[in-house]
C-alpha cells in the first residue's frame, strides 16, 4: 500500500469537522488497505506507532530537532528552517514547502510505501545510546528525502506528535464495523477493544478472519482493559434507590488507580490512561508478586502515597511526584506507597468480567494476602442508607474522598471501558449547590489583558460526550490560578496549539488559541445553569440552551493521570443541574 494514499485520507480528514465524513473517509481508507497492513495504518493514523500499553519507545521529536532534519533533506541551514517556522507555525507546512523547493527527487526514488514509513519511524524510535540524536536525524532526513513534499508534511507531524486529524478511537470503530461487517456489529468491535486495547490488533483480526474471530477475543495478562467508571449522585438515598437497595460501599481513595496484572514472576502495572507505569511502582510490583496468591491474575485498585512515619494517608498531588523516569528509587523512600485493591477482573484463565461483583469480590479475597501496604479495600453490604452515610464518614475520617457504592445485583459485571450506574460516587461536599470539582479538558484558551498580558487569561474547558464521541464546552476559566501558574500555561500548552478548532471540539465561542482536547484540569464552580454561549447538553434541558458553570475556578489540579474521554461527562454535568432543582430536605 503506498503512503500516499494514507495521505490523501488525511487531507481529506483535515478538512472536515463533520464525523460523518470523517467515518466514511475512514471505510474507505480501511477497505483499501491490505490486511497484513491494516494494524500498522491504524497506528499511524492514531499518531503512534504501537499501543501505549506496550511501553516500547515511541516518537517524540522535539520540535528542533526534526527541524535539523528537515535542514539536511532541504540543503538549509537549521536557521532558515526556524525562520520558516516562525512563519508558518507548523513544521509539516515547512518541510513540505522546503521538498517543494528543493531539486527534484533522485531519479532512482521509489514510491514510499506504508510498511516502509512505518518500518524507518519504528527504527527511529528504537535508536538508543550515544549518538542516537545525530542517528534519527538522518534516518528521517534520508525519509523525507524519498517523500513527495505532502507525503514529508505528514511524517514531519508524526514525529512531532503533531498529527491531529480528530479521529478518535470511537470513529474508528465506527469505521471497521461499517468496512468489514455491518453497523450492528459495532458493539463487538468496542467489547474487543474494551479488553484488549490495541486498535490496530483488532483491525487486523477483522480484516484477515472476520467478525466471528474478532469475538473470540478475550482478556489476556499483559494486555490492560479498559477500566470501569462511576456515575455520580449527592444524597445515600438516591444511591440506594437508584441500585434498589443492592448496595456495597467501598472507600474512595485519593490516589492512582493501578490495574496489575501478575504473570508468574513478571507484573505490569497500567494506568487507567492505560500507559504502562510498572517502571514507576518498584515498590507496588514487588508487593504484588508477594501477596497475590496466583500464577495469572487481573486486579485492580488505588495506590496512594502513605506518611512513612505514622501511615497515614497523603494527597493526591504528593503521589504524582512519582510519576518519573529518573530519581524513582529515591523517591520511593520518600513518598512509599500502599496499594488498595478493589476489583479482580481475571485468575488463572477465569475471566471474572462477566461474573456479579460479589463473585469478583469473593475471588480477591481468596487470592490476596493482605499486608500493611497491600489491602483490600475496606467496604460495607447494606441496604440501609443510615448505616452507609456512617460508613461515609468513617472514610472521610481515615483521609478518603467519600466511597464508590457498587450493585451487588445479578446483572452487576465489570462493564470494562463504560461509566455505568452499576457503581455510583459520592464524594464530601455534594449538595444542592456545585461544591464538588468535575474535571474539565482544555480546548481553547483566551489571551490576556492588563497584568495577564503575554499569557492566556482564561481556559475554554469541555465535557466529555460518549454518544457523539466529541467535546462540548462548559465554561471559561479565568479565576484561581497563581502568578506561576499563568506566566506557564502559553509553554504548557503550546505541544497542543492548533490552528482552527479541533473537530471533535462542539464549541459556539471563538477561542483566540484552539488546543487539542488533551489536558485534563479540575474545577470548582458556585452552580450550573442554562446558557446561551456554551454547547454542553445544548436543547437537552432546555431548546436553544446548554449548560454552563458560574464562576469556575481552577483548583490547582492538573489531573496527569485522566485522557480526556476520562473527564467529566455531558450526563453527569445533566444530572448534577437536575440535582440543583430538587428541594432540599
Amino acid at each position: 500500500m503506498l503512503y500516499s494514499r494514507i495521505v490523501d485520507a488525511y487531507k481529506r480528514l483535515e478538512a472536515t469537522t463533520k464525523r460523518l465524513e470523517m467515518t466514511d473517509i475512514l471505510v474507505s481508507l480501511f477497505r483499501d488497505a491490505p490486511p497484513d497492513v491494516i494494524d500498522k495504518v491504524i497506528y499511524m493514523t492514531q499518531g503512534k506507532l504501537h499501543p501505549d500499553w506496550m511501553g516500547l519507545p515511541e516518537l517524540g521529536f522535539a520540535e528542533k530537532m526534526a527541524a535539523r532534519a528537515v535542514a539536511v533533506a532541504g540543503d538549509l541551514s537549521v536557521e532558515d528552517v526556524i525562520k520558516e517556522l516562525k512563519k508558518a507555525g507548523d513544521l509539516g507546512i515547512v518541510a513540505e514547502k522546503v521538498l517543494a523547493e528543493r531539486r527534484a527527487r533522485p531519479p532512482s526514488a521509489t514510491p514510499l510505501t506504508v510498511d516502509r514509513v512505518y518500518d524507518e519511524l519504528d527504527a527511529i524510535s528504537m535508536e538508543s545510546g550515544p549518538g542516537s540524536s545525530e542517528r534519527k536525524i538522518n534516518r528521517l532526513s534520508r525519509l523525507l528525502v524519498s517523500a513527495k513534499p505532502d507525503e514529508a508534511r505528514y511524517i514531519t507531524r508524526t514525529v512531532t506528535k503533531r498529527l491531529r486529524l480528530g479521529v478518535g478511537d470511537m470513529t474508528a470503530l465506527d469505521a471497521l464495523a461499517i468496512a468489514f461487517a455491518t453497523k450492528e456489529a459495532r458493539p463487538v468491535l468496542e467489547r474487543a477493544y474494551n479488553v484488549s486495547s490495541d486498535l490496530g490488533s483488532i483491525a487486523r483480526i477483522l480484516a484477515e478472519e472476520g467478525i466471528d474471530a474478532v469475538k473470540k477475543i478475550r482478556i489476556t495478562p499483559g494486555r490492560p482493559v479498559l477500566m470501569m467508571l462511576a456515575q455520580r449522585l449527592s444524597t445515600i438515598e438516591e444511591i440506594t434507590e437508584k441500585l434498589g437497595g443492592n448496595c456495597s460501599a467501598e472507600y474512595k481513595l485519593d490516589g492512582e488507580r493501578l490495574q496489575i496484572h501478575k504473570m508468574g514472576d513478571k507484573v505490569s502495572i497500567f494506568s487507567r490512561r492505560l500507559e504502562n507505569i510498572t517502571s514507576m511502582y518498584p515498590d507496588a510490583v514487588e508487593l504484588a508478586l508477594k501477596h497475590v496468591r496466583a500464577e495469572e491474575a487481573i486486579v485492580e485498585g488505588e495506590c496512594v502515597a502513605v506518611d512513612p512515619d505514622t501511615g497515614e494517608l497523603r494527597p493526591f498531588q504528593l503521589l504524582m511526584r512519582r510519576r518519573r523516569k529518573y530519581g524513582i528509587k529515591r523517591m520511593m523512600a520518600r513518598i512509599p506507597v500502599a496499594v488498595y485493591l478493589f476489583e479482580c477482573l481475571y485468575v488463572d484463565g477465569e475471566d471474572l468480567t462477566d461474573q456479579p461483583y460479589p463473585v469478583r469480590r469473593r475471588r480477591l479475597k481468596e487470592i490476596v494476602e493482605e499486608s500493611e501496604r497491600f489491602l483490600i479495600t475496606p467496604s460495607l453490604v447494606s441496604d440501609r442508607p443510615e448505616e452507609l452515610m456512617g460508613f461515609f464518614h468513617r472514610s472521610i475520617s481515615e483521609g478518603c474522598e467519600g466511597l464508590i457504592i457498587k450493585s451487588t445485583a445479578p446483572e452487576s459485571i465489570y462493564r470494562a471501558g463504560a461509566r455505568s450506574w452499576l457503581w455510583v460516587k459520592l464524594k464530601r461536599s455534594y449538595s444542592s449547590r456545585m461544591v464538588e470539582p468535575v474535571d474539565l479538558v482544555v480546548v481553547g484558551a483566551f489571551m490576556g489583558r492588563g497584568k495577564r498580558a503575554g499569557t492566556y487569561g482564561a481556559l475554554l474547558g469541555a465535557v466529555y460526550d460518549g454518544e457523539t464521541d466529541t467535546f462540548q464546552t462548559v465554561c471559561k476559566v479565568g479565576s484561581g490560578y497563581t502568578d506561576e501558574v499563568l506566566q506557564s500555561l502559553p509553554k504548557l500548552f503550546e505541544p497542543y496549539r492548533i490552528e482552527h478548532r479541533h473537530p471533535r471540539v462542539n464549541a459556539l465561542l471563538e477561542a483566540d488559541v484552539w488546543l487539542e482536547p488533551s489536558i485534563v484540569m479540575e474545577v470548582i464552580g458556585d452552580e450550573i445553569t442554562l446558557s446561551p454561549v456554551h454547547t454542553c447538553a445544548l436543547g437537552k434541558v432546555k431548546e436553544g440552551a446548554g449548560l454552563g458553570i458560574r464562576f469556575p475556578r481552577f483548583t490547582g489540579r492538573w489531573r496527569r493521570d485522566k485522557s480526556a474521554e476520562e473527564a467529566t461527562t455531558v450526563d453527569e454535568i445533566v444530572d448534577m443541574y437536575r440535582l440543583q432543582l430538587k428541594p432540599r430536605k
